[in-house]
C-alpha cells in the first residue's frame, strides 16, 4: 500500500467500496424480483473509481453522475435507507420517489444527480465550477462519464471553456469500454481518451480504474489543482463493468474470455488484499462487510414498507408543472 495512504483512509476506501458492491447485489435481486421499476444500470466493476474520487473530496464539493449513478451517489455519502425507497420509487427517497434509478440527485451532498442523458452531465458540472468561480467558493465540480460520452459534443464544449476559463473541475471518463452495447474500439479510433485533453492545453492523467490506490492519488493530485486555482483535469480510469448495460442486457456482444478476467480483476478483493498485506486484521475487514450487509437489510425494509408517492403531488418539487385541461 502506497505510504500516502494511510490504514484509516486505507480503510475508508474499502468500505465505500463494500457499500456500493453490496448496495448494487442487492438491487440487482430485487429487481428481478419486480420490486424495482423502470430500468437499472448497475456500477458493479467500478466501484474503485468512484470511491477513489469521492473520498478526496468533501460535502461542499459537486459532482454529476450518468444513467450508472448509484454509485457515485453512495460514495458521496448517501445513506442506504433513502437510496433505496428512491429506487422502490417510495415518497421516502430522496427524490420522494420521482427520480427513481436514472435521475436520484441529493443537493445537499453536493450529488446534483444522475442522468439519462449521454454527457449531460458534464457541462453542468462545469457551470457548477463556474459558479465556484464566480461566488469566489472553494468547492471543487466533478463530472463522472462514460467512454461513450467524450464523442458529444457537450464534452468537447465542456473542456473547451473549462480551460479558457480555468474552471476548478475534474473530468473523470469512467472507461469500460462499451457504448451500451458498442466496443469502444468500434467508435474511437484513438487508443487513450486521455489525449484529447491536449486539444484544450488540459493535464490529463490515464489510472488504472480497478485499483482504488492509483485513482484516489491521481484524483487528489486533480482536485488540489483544481482548488488551489490550477483550473481543470482530465482523468481516464480503466475499469470494466461485469453486468450488462442495463439488468435486461445479456452481453451475448461480449467475449466471455475477456468477461471472464475482468471478473478476477476484482478492485474490492485486490484492495482488501494490500489491507491484510498493511496490517489490517481480517476481522476488521469482516466486521465492515457485516455492518454494511445489516444496513442494507434494514434500507431494504424501510423501502418495502414506506407508502408510495402521493397522486396528488405530481406537480410539487417541479420548475414547471404540467397542466391537464379537460376536452
Amino acid at each position: 500500500m502506497d505510504p500516502q495512504i494511510s490504514i484509516e483512509v486505507g480503510q475508508r476506501l474499502y468500505e465505500m467500496m463494500v457499500r456500493i458492491r453490496k448496495f448494487e447485489e442487492a438491487v440487482v435481486e430485487l429487481f428481478a424480483r419486480g420490486k424495482i421499476p423502470g430500468f437499472l444500470h448497475t456500477y458493479i466493476g467500478e466501484e474503485a473509481v468512484a470511491v477513489g474520487v469521492c473520498c478526496n473530496l468533501t460535502i461542499e464539493d459537486k459532482i454529476t453522475s450518468t444513467h450508472r449513478g448509484h454509485g457515485h451517489l453512495i460514495a458521496k455519502g448517501a445513506e442506504f435507507d433513502k437510496a433505496m425507497a428512491e429506487l422502490f420509487g417510495k415518497a421516502t427517497g430522496y427524490n420522494k420517489g420521482k427520480g427513481g434509478s436514472m435521475h436520484i440527485a441529493e443537493p445537499d451532498l453536493g450529488m446534483l444527480g444522475a442522468n439519462a442523458i449521454v454527457a449531460a452531465g458534464i457541462p453542468i458540472a462545469t457551470g457548477a465550477a463556474l459558479t465556484a468561480q464566480y461566488l469566489g467558493k472553494d468547492w471543487v465540480a466533478v463530472s463522472f462519464f462514460g467512454d461513450g460520452a467524450s464523442n458529444e459534443g457537450s464534452f468537447h464544449e465542456s473542456l473547451n471553456l473549462a480551460s479558457v476559463w480555468n474552471l476548478p473541475v475534474v473530468f473523470v471518463c469512467e472507461n469500460n469500454e462499451f457504448a451500451e452495447s458498442t466496443p469502444r474500439s468500434q467508435n474511437q479510433k484513438i487508443k487513450d481518451i486521455a489525449i484529447r485533453a491536449m486539444a484544450y492545453d488540459i493535464p490529463s492523467m490515464i489510472v488504472d480504474g480497478n485499483n482504488v490506490e492509483a485513482v484516489y492519488l491521481a484524483a487528489r493530485e486533480a482536485i488540489t489543482r483544481a482548488r488551489t486555482g490550477g483550473g481543470p483535469t482530465l482523468i481516464e480510469a480503466k475499469t470494466t463493468r461485469w453486468r450488462g448495460h442495463h439488468e435486461a442486457d445479456n452481453q451475448s456482444y461480449r467475449n466471455k474470455e475477456e468477461l471472464k478476467a475482468a471478473l478476477a480483476n476484482d478492485a474490492v478483493a485486490r484492495w482488501a488484499t494490500q489491507l491484510l498485506a498493511a496490517g489490517v486484521p481480517q476481522a476488521t475487514l469482516d466486521a465492515i462487510n457485516e455492518k454494511t450487509a445489516q444496513e442494507l437489510k434494514l434500507a431494504i425494509e424501510f423501502a418495502e414498507t414506506s407508502p408510495l408517492p402521493n397522486p396528488a403531488d405530481a406537480n410539487a418539487d417541479i420548475f414547471t408543472p404540467f397542466i391537464f385541461e379537460e376536452i
